[in-house]
């Protein structure tokens, strides 16, 4: 399989392509600043980035991430309404790194130094629309399934 996904910012969707057939479609969400690769900016940055790392292999659904490490704790819908604000990282994380030296790699443009993720939300939140902090977020089953399809240095495209 050659896999690559291609992030849409504007249609806030997800696609995974096989050999330039496209074989899954998600919904998710981009930074509520919109695009931006500059550090700090809290937007979801553009360009060509690669897979470079993927954490949280065999953790249930709803597992919390924090430092890219299990807390043990698991989101419910409880825990979601008792922090709504929180910028929740569950389930699986795909650490992201810009191809683009001065566009989305290296110095104050550095995605895998901005922690770029594509990772799993709360249920409750609303996927479709700008949200998140800078990260691409999906569903919880959604993220799951893409880990598996995926390897480590799979190519992604972030565009408008």
């Amino acid at each position: 399989m050659s896999l690559h996904i291609e992030v849409s910012i504007a249609a806030q969707r997800l696609d995974l392509f096989d050999a330039g057939t496209r074989i899954r479609s998600y919904s998710v969400s981009t930074a509520a600043n919109g695009p931006g690769e500059q550090a700090g900016s809290y937007c979801t940055p553009r360009g060509r980035h690669r897979i470079r790392a993927k954490v949280g292999a065999g953790l249930p659904l709803g597992a919390v991430l924090r430092g890219r490490r299990p807390t043990g704790e698991v989101c419910d819908e409880a825990a979601w309404l008792a922090a709504p604000e929180r910028d929740w990282i569950l389930t699986r994380i795909l650490w992201l790194c810009g191809e683009e030296p001065g566009v989305n790699r290296g110095g104050s443009v550095d995605t895998f130094r901005r922690y770029i993720y594509i990772h799993g939300t709360p249920d409750g939140v609303e996927l479709g629309q700008p949200g998140s902090r800078g990260c691409i977020r999906m569903r919880n089953r959604d993220v799951a399934e893409l880990f598996d399809l995926v390897v480590t240095g799979a190519p992604v495209h972030l565009y408008v």
